[in-house]
């Protein structure tokens, strides 16, 4: 599904990836863990395409696409998620009208007709259930006056929406208490299966008791320094990320 060859990234003339291989199979969720500065979030920056990250050398592809030949919004219709350590709110844009922009695009990029009104409800009814979303959250703003919970759960809901081949979480954990924590796992393992996979980027432990990843790699001054399984997240837990 993604197959990444000895990418190097920088922002102006500071270099944060230093040449990094890394491939995700269809259904897998990897964990790329590291301190803080490792360049976690700057190999997601460059995934979804964010502007200011510059790819000085090496390859990605995307179900055999080019996906540095992509702009960002069509590396979204191709099935890339972005899940924000921070959401932003979106002021005077109802969920309901954010999300059915959203899908309608992606549909049309692949050239399907757009959801009629009656239709795109009883689907953002089903998927709100799914993620245990309070329906009355259709009407609210975009993250306006939500809690740091209602916001991640939110982005679970626009992921079940938008059923992504690829989700990226971003140190989607980041300041969330342990009810919040389970809110993003119950939500991406709900929508886990064989087709989808998924990346969590983070430096924290807690998160992967409760979403169990097939692959872990550790991240460390701009390379991913080690790769395995469970394993890496005890001895993380146990020694820190100074022993690799």
């Amino acid at each position: 599904m993604l197959e990444i060859k000895n990418l190097h990234a920088k922002i102006g003339d500071k270099e944060i990836l230093k040449g990094n291989d890394l491939t995700i199979g269809p259904g897998e969720v990897h964990a790329v863990m590291g301190p803080n500065g490792a360049g976690k979030s700057t190999l997601a920056a460059v995934l979804t395409g964010k502007p200011g990250y510059e790819v000085t050398e090496g390859s990605i592809l995307f179900q055999g696409q080019d996906l540095l030949a992509m702009t960002p919004e069509e590396r979204a219709w191709a099935g890339l998620f972005l899940s924000f350590q921070y959401p932003i709110e979106i002021p005077g844009v109802t969920i309901t009208a954010f999300m059915k922009a959203a899908v309608n695009a992606k549909r049309k990029a692949h050239g399907l007709p757009e959801f009629k009104t009656g239709d795109f409800l009883k689907l953002m009814k089903e998927k709100m259930a799914l993620v245990q979303m309070k329906p009355e959250f259709a009407k609210r703003e975009v993250n306006v006056g939500f809690s740091g919970g209602e916001k991640k759960r939110n982005e679970i809901f626009q992921m079940a929406l938008l059923e992504p081949e690829l989700s990226i979480l971003d140190e989607t954990d980041s300041g969330l208490d342990v009810d919040a924590l389970k809110i993003v796992a119950d939500g991406v393992n709900t929508l886990r299966s064989p087709e989808r996979s998924a990346i969590i980027i983070t430096h924290y432990q807690k998160l992967l008791e409760y979403v169990q990843p097939d692959v872990v790699h550790v991240l460390k001054d701009g390379r991913l320094v080690k790769t395995g399984g469970r394993e890496l997240i005890d001895a993380i837990e146990a020694k820190g990320f100074d022993q690799f």
